[in-house]
């Protein structure tokens, strides 16, 4: 019989929307009197919430389970429970392969995941809980999942293989969720979802982020509101004017375009030409001043010539993007790309990264030389070897650069208008004005 106030370490894989879906499972256990341990050496039970997204992620979520059956297996754990992504693609197999672990649960249908949780550990879902999440970001900024899943097409992607079809949260639950995290002293939400820019269209055949984000917009104590994976194929261009004239909607935008050549962006069944892509980013930034831009690419797809490559790295030098990172493909089962025969060696798919990245790094170093002298609105997230570690509008939290500011009296989570004096290609460096 499973004792309820075993102690319970939650290992969180892969990206933000995994995050989200952790802090709603820490909620329910919290509210069971199980506590929560930070150091897995001092857990009774793990539960491992995975990713399945590329095959570096299923290898990690893979290595982290093995580890974990290995400590139970020499008496260190008495359970170990397997939930997420990968946990949802590959149940059967898991369940064959790794026998060992006591119970895998799904990702498409959380609210029954986390009820078997709790039953396993003994603890009863609650349902005043709703919209309740134990942040484990810092407590001024956090994550606001907005739908699940997706309906896009694209033919590298397994995520609706995983995650089903999009589906929008409902309006009144995110406004909801919203005012419980700003009574936390929530200042800054990062709107996420595989696609953003479909909210609604499931419940009224609209695409409405536009409208959502202004309600959000009205919630007391948000200060920022960051908009991400916003997807450019029928982008709703009305959100356009709202970004730029609501004062606390992030100027920032983060649009995976991951690749622009005709050629491959058919391939990859992204919906969109060249033409339209380009027009949509530039009609953003003639429309939103000092927008920053940030998107991803995928190099080294199976349909990617040479040509293609040159005409990519040629447009990443003139347009220059504010943020951007680079992912090599990855063949990934029942995907329309696993039918193309992956003809690119890992080793010309990393030696291509490399050279967007340079790329990037230089158009990263002149505009922040462009930044000396200015004076910027920061968060201050951590303090960390003597300086405190905050972004401006123009940066997400983990993946964007950091501005490190040399003053002594300032409190983590507060807003400070500081002067950039130096930088580097990814940082920049300023004091308090």
């Amino acid at each position: 019989m499973k004792v309820k106030k075993d102690k319970v370490k939650l290992i969180t894989l892969g990206c933000s929307k995994n995050l989200v879906d952790s802090e709603f499972i820490l909620s329910q256990l919290k509210s069971n009197d199980i506590e929560i341990v930070e150091d897995e050496n001092d857990a009774d039970n793990v539960i491992i919430n995975t990713c399945g997204f590329i095959e570096s992620a299923k290898k990690e979520s893979i290595d982290t389970i093995i580890r974990a059956v290995d400590r139970k297996l020499k008496g260190k754990l008495k359970n170990v429970y397997v939930a997420g992504c990968l946990s949802d693609r590959y149940k059967t197999e898991l369940e064959k392969d790794i026998p060992e672990v006591d119970m895998y649960f799904g990702a498409t249908d959380k609210p029954n995941t986390i009820i078997g949780i709790l039953k396993e550990l003994g603890g009863n879902y609650k349902d005043d809980l709703i919209g309740e999440r134990s942040l484990t970001t810092p407590a001024h900024f956090a994550y606001l999942k907005i739908s699940e899943g997706c309906d896009n097409p694209c033919s590298f992607c397994a995520i609706p293989i995983m995650r089903g079809k999009h589906r929008s949260k409902p309006a009144e639950q995110i406004i909801m969720e919203t005012q419980i995290l700003a009574s936390k002293g929530v200042k800054e939400l990062i709107v996420i979802g595989q696609d953003t820019t479909y909210w609604g269209f499931d419940i009224n055949r609209q695409r409405e982020l536009s409208k959502l984000l202004k309600e959000l917009s009205f919630v007391k104590g948000i200060e920022w509101i960051r908009l991400m994976y916003a997807y450019p194929s029928r982008f709703p261009e009305d959100l356009i004017s709202v970004i730029n004239d609501t004062e606390n909607i992030c100027k920032y935008i983060d649009m995976p375009v991951q690749h622009v050549t005709d050629n491959v962006l058919k391939s990859m069944r992204r919906g969109i030409t060249k033409k339209s892509l380009t027009g949509l980013l530039e009609k953003m930034r003639n429309e939103i001043p000092g927008i920053a831009l940030r998107t991803t690419f995928i190099v080294g797809y199976p349909d990617e010539t040479e040509k293609d490559f040159l005409e990519l790295s040629d447009f990443v030098k003139e347009f220059e993007f504010d943020r951007l990172g680079v992912f090599t493909y990855s063949n990934e089962d029942g995907t329309a790309a696993a039918e193309i025969p992956d003809r690119i060696p890992v080793k010309e798919k990393l030696s291509r990264q490399k050279h967007i990245l340079d790329i990037q790094k230089e158009i990263s170093m002149k505009k922040n030389s462009e930044t000396k002298g200015m004076e910027l609105k920061v968060l201050v997230d951590r303090k960390e070897n003597g300086y405190f570690i905050g972004r401006s509008y123009r940066d997400a939290p983990e993946i964007d650069q950091e501005i490190y500011i040399s003053d002594k009296d300032l409190t983590t989570g507060n807003f400070y208008d500081v002067r950039i004096f130096d930088y580097e290609e990814f940082d920049l460096f300023g004091e308090k004005i």
